[in-house]
């Protein structure tokens, strides 16, 4: 009777023994995934935002719908690819329709494509990670809600395409109404906004709103920290239009890149 007690007791402590080890062993795993998660809110609650920027006031509402997402961290637009002003490319018998006879135009019109697109955003650019070169395809999109482009057309030189492009600066091509160059229907060597890139960080026209003049500490993206019209006296970091005559079609690169918030 005796030993069948002692065996009890041992089975009993080997048990308890067993149970300490598990009951450690997890709350170290839980300890460790707690501090994981706890570190990537954190990261994540840095990038976050409770409300969009002041600079979006200035896109245009009928096209665009533009809202927070991924709890803060990122910006969505939603727009129909439409610009809000008059260009050869809407056709002839629209009401923006914009008679430039010199313009040689692509096959279609603006009414005939899906200029339509849904793009995300961090709502904190990331200035700390590499520059990275844009790509063909849309980079950006304007004030007006139609896309930017960069300076190449095809696999080429924008050249090739400059005889298409309308007096504010853009085209049809691939798919999309979109500009190449100083979009002049919104920003016409001035402070004026002309949209957000890809990137999350904000172009502005030639001239910068701190000064009013043209900025002469440019990155080579085009970009500068100093105070804009939206930033209530804050300096940001912000992309201009570079003030620098693109040769074939004697007006101005919207933005070459490389971007700076990836």
């Amino acid at each position: 009777m005796n030993h069948l007690k002692r065996i009890d007791m041992k089975t009993i402590l080997e048990k308890i023994t067993m149970t300490f080890f598990i009951t450690i062993l997890t709350t170290a795993g839980f300890i460790a995934c707690s501090s994981d998660d706890d570190e990537y809110k954190e990261e994540n609650e840095d990038d976050a935002v409770t409300e969009l920027h002041a600079a979006f006031t200035e896109f245009n509402t009928t096209e665009t719908d533009i809202y927070l997402s991924d709890n803060g961290t990122s910006v969505t637009i939603e727009t129909t690819g439409l610009p809000d002003h008059e260009t050869v490319y809407w056709g002839v018998g629209n009401n923006l329709y914009r008679d430039e006879p010199d313009v040689q135009l692509t096959p279609s019109i603006i009414s005939s494509n899906n200029n339509a697109a849904t793009i995300n955003i961090d709502a904190t650019p990331d200035l700390i990670g590499s520059t990275v070169s844009t790509q063909l395809g849309t980079i950006g999109i304007a004030v007006s809600g139609a896309a930017i482009f960069n300076d190449q057309e095809g696999n080429g030189a924008l050249d090739q395409a400059a005889a298409s492009l309308d007096w504010t600066g853009a085209h049809i091509g691939p798919g999309v109404y979109h500009y190449h160059l100083e979009p002049v229907a919104f920003t016409n060597d001035d402070v004026n906004l002309a949209g957000i890139l890809l990137d999350g960080v904000f172009l502005y026209g030639r001239k910068c709103n701190a000064t009013e003049s043209y900025p002469t500490d440019l990155d080579a993206s085009g970009g500068h920290t100093s105070a804009t019209q939206h930033t209530d006296g804050e300096q940001e970091y912000h992309y201009h239009i570079i003030n620098e005559i693109y040769a074939t079609t004697g007006s101005y690169i919207a933005f070459a890149g490389p971007f700076q918030g990836y």
